[in-house]
């Protein structure tokens, strides 16, 4: 059969939003669950702080080896990999009974996780290159979906079957990912022959490319940017005047906003990316991010914040897209799916100590002037972007 690189995007996208739902079904009861499960009384926040850190951590150090051997031996079986351990460590997760189990459970599913980082490097690597940018807007709504969707069905299955049963659930949503991988995913022309490299080298070979690793600190912030207001937004829409009865369900519509946003623009700026260029897209989402936090200041009601917080949504959208697509372009097909795993990293790492800080500065200083701190980062960041971009036109060649 003929390769289809649309079918093959297809098929990715529905295996990644599987796999992003059955993770983000059970984030929101983890301190239900260890609470009412596993017994945990005392210090329950930190333990549910440490439940949640500890697999991104996981994840953050051991993506670098996953992407070597992504490269090595192809990244449809880092799919398979993937997918079927994470689906083994939900299942078990329904027989736990003692909270350290559970969180040595909670470091194999960031050690085995590698299923998103793969599914994208695949895109990339197995899609015309003027179809790139599109590709890769089109793959950022996936993981938007299944962070929508994750929640609210878990919200459902935990209410009407309990909580260690929602594992099992997650168990079968992120099954069927991993047979998607197996029987629906394609890699064409992948060559096997090449040497495998030590992550010692990579990170060599990475540091050694300036724009590749400006890409990695830049996917970094973004994310920090993203996780630093987790811990925050429940609280700020209870001070915007929310009542405790209806704080759930307005700060539920607040989370989405963002991701009803990314699904509308990504792909869009996916398209817009491959016309002007992902640099500039880059720098559009950065400042438009940086603009819509600092404006966040000043909302004074519940609506006008969701509503701002949609409208950050539809910049914002472009950073991943953008950051993805200059991975693509800035690194050689042989080190794509290591690039992916490097940048898994950046973010995986951003998205364990984006809460903590989030959570020390919102008691050190008013929530307010994280959006404002929050923004002064995002666009700082716009403007390092473009001062290196100028530094690059000013030191190329001439007539290039």
């Amino acid at each position: 059969m003929e390769f289809s690189w649309k079918r093959n995007l297809i098929v990715l996208w529905i295996g990644v939003f599987f796999c992003s739902t059955a993770y983000s079904i059970s984030i929101p009861f983890i301190p239900l669950f260890l609470n009412t499960e596993l017994g945990v009384e005392r210090h329950l926040e930190t333990w549910s702080g440490i439940a949640f850190g500890i697999t991104f951590l996981a994840s953050a150090l051991i993506s670098p080896y996953w992407g070597s051997l992504a490269d090595k031996y192809g990244r449809k079986p880092m799919l398979m990999r993937s997918g079927f351990s994470l689906a083994a460590l939900y299942f078990l997760t329904y027989f736990i009974h003692d909270p350290y189990l559970f969180l040595i459970l909670r470091i194999f599913q960031g050690l085995l996780a590698g299923y998103v980082p793969a599914a994208i490097a695949m895109v990339a690597t197995n899609t015309p290159e003027e179809k790139t940018g599109y590709a890769l807007g089109i793959m950022a709504t996936s993981g938007a979906t299944g962070g929508i969707m994750g929640p609210l069905i878990g919200g459902l299955v935990s209410h009407s079957i309990g909580y260690r049963e929602s594992f099992i659930f997650s168990g079968f949503v992120v099954l069927v990912a991993a047979l998607i991988a197996t029987f629906f995913a394609h890699e064409k022309n992948f060559n096997r022959s090449a040497p495998r490299s030590s992550v010692r080298e990579d990170l060599k070979h990475a540091m050694e490319n300036r724009t590749f690793l400006t890409l990695l600190i830049l996917a970094g912030l973004a994310t920090f940017s993203v996780m630093i207001l987790e811990p925050l937004l429940t609280v700020y829409v209870l001070q915007l005047g929310a009542s405790r009865s209806e704080a759930s369900l307005q700060s539920g519509i607040v989370f989405s906003a963002v991701g009803i946003a990314t699904l509308i623009a990504a792909p869009q700026w996916g398209k817009i990316g491959s016309r002007i260029g992902f640099s500039k897209v880059l720098f559009i989402g950065l400042i438009g991010g940086g603009i819509g936090n600092c404006l966040q200041f000043f909302v004074g009601h519940f609506a006008e914040f969701g509503a701002l917080r949609f409208i950050y949504g539809l910049f914002f959208a472009g950073v991943y897209p953008a950051v993805n697509a200059m991975i693509v372009k800035v690194t050689e097909p042989s080190f794509r799916g290591r690039a992916f795993s490097l940048n898994q990293s950046a973010t995986q790492f951003a998205t364990m100590l984006g809460p903590v800080i989030g959570g020390v500065l919102g008691g050190v200083i008013p929530i307010r002037w994280v959006f404002v701190l929050n923004g002064i980062i995002l666009l700082t960041a716009a403007f390092l972007l473009r001062k290196q971009h100028m530094e690059e036109k000013l030191h190329a060649p001439s007539g290039t």
